[in-house]
């Protein structure tokens, strides 16, 4: 399959590399002038998985603005407040047959996907995967390979086959992915847990990439995720 990853920070990067070693043709589009110049000069970007072995991977990145290229998937990673502006810069190159993929925290991304792509033809979900940027063009992996896990459902509701050739695509990326049919649930227990897991990053001054690392995070966070996660459900089951 051919992807086009739009945001090439830290899980832009991990889910294009990663689908591109399963044997993915991947392309990055990026808006951050130094990251993508970094990458330019590099020919490539610094890949760590926990801190360790450190090493150049080849990838191809471009500017909105100079991409022409076809994929059959967008896969979008971008900071909400970002979408709406590069959104609007790559809509030239935005075909009526591609689809929309994105696991992007928070709410309010899907319906700024909606302006460009058809409801059947966009995909979310949420991503329980820690990945750190420690600078241009440096990605961190955190987490052993296999780590981590995902849900994805369609906005329809009606998973066709090119989303059970996605889900297939992220299972030999070994993201571990769930196919669900319950779109605003599958999105809406990420926003309970961001609002547990963010909580506790500040108020113990943690990275995501140190709570990751933690051994007790589980634990510590378990009671609190649940709680909430339990009325989302009723709620989603309505």
């Amino acid at each position: 399959m051919k992807f086009t990853v739009v945001g090439a920070g830290a899980m832009g990067l991990r889910y294009g590399l990663l689908l591109q070693d399963a044997g993915n043709e991947v392309d990055f589009v990026d808006g951050w002038e130094k990251n993508v110049e970094t990458m330019h000069e590099q020919g490539s970007v610094y890949v760590s998985r926990d801190h360790e072995n450190k090493h150049l991977v080849p990838l191809n990145v471009y500017y909105p603005e100079g991409y022409t290229g076809d994929p059959d998937c967008y896969v979008f990673f971008l900071k909400q407040m970002q979408l709406a502006d590069m959104l609007e810069r790559c809509a030239h190159f935005f075909k009526p047959n591609q689809y929309a993929f994105t696991c992007m925290n928070g709410m309010g991304h899907v319906e700024k996907l909606l302006k460009y792509f058809k409801p059947e033809k966009v995909v979310a979900g949420t991503a329980l995967v820690a990945t750190v940027l420690n600078g241009a063009g440096d990605v961190d992996f955190i987490g052993k390979r296999g780590a981590g896990s995902m849900k994805l459902a369609n906005y329809t509701e009606k998973p066709d086959e090119f989303t059970h050739k996605l889900v297939e695509q992220l299972k030999k990326a070994q993201f571990n992915p769930e196919l669900t049919t319950n779109f605003r649930g599958t999105l809406m227990a990420k926003v309970v847990f961001n609002s547990v897991v963010n909580t506790l990053c500040t108020m113990f001054e943690m990275t995501m990439g140190e709570y990751a690392d933690y051994e007790g995070a589980d634990e510590m966070s378990r009671q609190l995720i649940d709680e909430p996660t339990t009325c989302v459900s009723a709620m989603a089951c309505r």
